[in-house]
């Protein structure tokens, strides 16, 4: 089972940039198509980027264009890269696999001022 530790959060204003990671230990890291997911407050967790074992990417309408998931399976670490920050993507930020499973990490709180 993979075990995730989400980090890199922070306040930016609007229009900034951030670069949040996710370190995963646990066996088979490589293999497994990963995901970035975020909840904002009063809202349900909702999926927003995943990668697959190869580097295929896919990205919800809500941040295609403005956010970038990429992977370094040497440090079983996946990273999601976020431009043009709007106020509307503050949420806790978290990864997992795709689809989900297991325990969910801490998360890592983005929040974006206008």
């Amino acid at each position: 089972q993979v075990q995730l530790a989400e980090s890199g959060g922070g306040l930016v204003q609007a229009g900034g940039s951030l670069r949040v990671s996710c370190a995963a230990s646990g066996r088979g890291f490589s293999i497994k198509v990963m995901g970035w997911y975020r909840q904002a407050p009063g809202k349900q967790r909702e999926w927003i980027a995943r990668i697959t074992s190869d580097g295929s990417t896919n990205y919800a309408d809500s941040v295609k264009g403005r956010f970038t998931i990429s992977r370094d399976n040497a440090k079983n670490t996946v990273y999601l890269q976020m431009n043009s920050l709007k106020p509307v993507d503050t949420a806790v930020y978290y990864c997992n696999t795709f689809p989900p499973g297991g325990s969910w990490g801490q998360g890592t709180q983005v929040t974006v001022s206008s």
